[in-house]
């Protein structure tokens, strides 16, 4: 029997699976899909994140990212990060770089799936393995979650994300969020050549027809080649609690606001990280409290935007005042790339 059974081989639960391993505790990854893992994400590696990357010696290629612009069609505003920039970062290029480095740490990864889970006073069984521990680290629509009962029915607002990438020279070396009165449109740049697009929105429709709420952006696009579509959601998701009994959750498995403020990768590392911690002290149930704390700043920020984004006379002002209110935008800015 291991010490810990990773479910999930997206960057969350790879970085997860490295940690173990720094701790000494033997430790394998569980995951059905093959590699590389796609999915619709915007891309954009706060500070934070790539500080917390290089600490487990990973280096993703991709662009700087200075800091982020708010443009509304009639207002803009921006802030750059006080100090390191971010990366605009391929999620498959990110992925393919954890992959990389668990590999090298021997760290093995089964291409299972995990349909049903049973734990003990002694350990968890699933996908076929026994380990001490279960980490479900499968995002947003966490099978482990579901399994052992801690998913909560979700709560409105309820919003979606689609992404496409386009195949054109990034003009910005900025995050340029476009807000409409329906959605939000992200622009990161991630190679030389590449800009990928998220929009996130309440309403299901298709990505032609987000994409029209925002004619300038849509005009300038029109002559760039778009890859395939990728969708994701619904975005929130709700969660009972982040243990239960031996298997424990991190990343979006762990509950979800909404991608507003770009922080999921941040989040999760901080959380995975001390996840392990908690796990090599033989003391699992400290993480619920640890995992509150650290990603309340992320919570109450995320859902605070989140409100006033859902309130259309309160939407309607919200470039304008970053733009009215600089140094304001600017702390928000900084809070985000912490």
């Amino acid at each position: 029997m291991i010490d810990v059974l990773v479910a999930g081989g997206g960057p969350v639960g790879l970085a997860t699976a490295l940690y173990a391993d720094r701790a000494g505790l033997e430790v394998a990854v569980q995951d059905p899909r093959p590699a590389p893992i796609d999915k619709a994400c915007g891309e954009g590696l706060m500070p934070a994140a790539l500080q917390a990357l290089a600490e487990l010696g990973i280096e993703p290629p991709g662009r700087p990212l200075r800091g982020v612009r708010y443009v509304d069609g009639t207002h803009s505003a921006q802030a750059l990060f006080p100090a390191a920039a971010g990366r605009g970062v391929r999620r498959t290029a990110l992925q393919g770089c954890l992959r990389d480095a668990v590999a090298a740490r021997g760290i093995t990864v089964h291409q299972a799936s995990l349909t049903e889970l049973r734990q003990d006073e002694s350990g968890v069984r699933a996908a076929g393995l026994g380990a001490r521990y279960l980490v479900g680290a499968d995002g947003l629509h966490s099978t482990v979650r579901r399994l052992t009962g801690l998913a909560l029915p979700g709560r409105s607002p309820v919003r979606w994300g689609l992404r496409r990438h386009y195949r054109i020279e990034p003009w910005s070396d900025l995050v340029e969020v476009h807000w409409c009165p329906t959605a939000e449109a992200y622009l990161t740049p991630v190679a030389r050549d590449l800009i990928g697009l998220a929009i996130l929105s309440g309403q299901r429709a298709s990505f032609e027809d987000q994409l029209a709420c925002f004619p300038a952006l849509s005009q300038r696009l029109s002559t760039a080649a778009g890859s395939r579509v990728l969708g994701a959601g619904p975005l929130r998701q709700r969660t009972r609690a982040r243990v239960a009994g031996r298997v424990l959750l991190v990343g979006d498995a762990a509950g979800y606001v909404d991608a507003l403020t770009g922080e999921g990768i941040t989040v999760g590392l901080a959380a995975a990280r001390l996840l392990v911690d908690c796990l090599a002290a033989g003391r699992p149930q400290d993480y619920e409290r640890l995992w509150s704390r650290s990603s309340r700043r992320y919570r109450m920020l995320t859902g605070g935007l989140l409100w006033v984004a859902g309130r259309p006379v309160l939407r309607r002002g919200i470039v304008r005042t970053a733009a009215a209110a600089p140094k304001v935008f600017e702390q928000v800015v900084g809070q985000l790339a912490r």
